[in-house]
């Protein structure tokens, strides 16, 4: 288990190598020039030209790609260009919004979604497996801006129950905090939640068609000692998996999200770097992005691992 676990952890080296690699490369082939944005559009050509040489873009791109890797390995993740602040500090500051949103949308779709699609596969044909079905097409297709406008508009502008928009941190209370979580965590995971109940409800229908479950029921189980004892526990493994792809819509959503909810997260930092070209924060928030998408992987790796001891190889 040990050595399943630490070949896990080697294979994440190369992959967040390659991810540095591309993320640099491709940010510099990107329209548009941070220099210029900063001197602003009065600049002059000098002027500009001064402001690329203080930040080290006239250096080639090989050099540059050098020195920030060194850095990184040192820790040191740069300085913003635009907010003339460490990008660790900015990072730090804005982490806990990020982390509150994605675990509440995270824990509300996957208590939301198993039950559905496990609902949706014991009914299987009944009309509580169409609606099912149905609201989790709707659900994905559904864009999330437009789902976050209209849960502010209903409950925030016409019922007054929730807040419109901010947060709160956690140290200010946990009501507060909590209240400002709702809509946000909500709209988040509606996709998800569809991704994860249509997955659910095809992979528990695979296995109550095999024989230990027709076994199982011949023996006087009762449904729920079927569906929990013996069918979930061995439709799990697809259902990790798709909690760890769809983590992707958590972390594109999370953009959006924040946008619409005016949270003060990573998600809307991503937004101010890029309209900034700030290169040394876009670069840092894609990095720790894929550090958390390949950590919640890893995890999800090491669950198989208990789930089905034939995968410990």
């Amino acid at each position: 288990m040990l050595s399943f676990i630490l070949r896990r952890v080697l294979a994440v080296i190369p992959v967040l190598l390659i991810v540095a690699v591309l993320v640099f490369g491709l940010l510099r082939m990107v329209p548009g020039d941070p220099a210029a944005v900063i001197a602003g559009d009065a600049a002059t050509n000098e002027q500009v030209r001064d402001i690329r040489e203080r930040l080290g873009l006239e250096k080639p791109i090989p050099v540059q790609f050098a020195i920030w890797l060194g850095r990184l390995v040192q820790g040191d993740l740069g300085q913003s260009f635009f907010f003339k602040k460490p990008v660790a500090d900015l990072i730090a500051q804005r982490l806990e919004p990020t982390l509150a949103l994605g675990a509440c949308a995270l824990v509300l779709a996957v208590a939301v979604a198993v039950p559905l699609g496990v609902l949706a596969a014991f009914k299987q044909g009944s009309w509580i497996d169409r609606l099912v079905m149905g609201l989790s097409v709707m659900g994905f297709s559904l864009p999330l801006f437009v789902l976050g406008y209209l849960l502010v508009y209903v409950f925030a502008v016409e019922l007054e129950w929730l807040p419109v928009q901010g947060y709160a941190r956690i140290a200010d209370g946990f009501w507060p905090f909590i209240e400002r979580l709702i809509l946000p965590s909500v709209a988040l995971s509606v996709g998800y939640i569809a991704l994860i109940a249509r997955i659910t409800r095809t992979s528990v229908l695979e296995v109550l068609n095999e024989d230990y479950i027709r076994t199982a029921r011949a023996k006087g189980l009762t449904d729920r000692e079927v569906l929990v004892g013996h069918a979930l526990r061995n439709a799990a493994v697809p259902i990790l998996t798709i909690i760890g792809i769809g983590l992707a819509v958590l972390i594109g959503g999370a953009v959006v999200t924040e946008s619409v909810f005016a949270i003060p997260g990573l998600g809307r930092l991503t937004v101010e770097a890029v309209l900034s070209r700030d290169f040394p924060v876009i670069q840092a928030l894609i990095l720790l992005f894929s550090c958390g998408y390949l950590l919640v992987n890893l995890l999800i790796d090491i669950g198989y691992a208990f789930l089905d001891p034939r995968i410990r190889y």
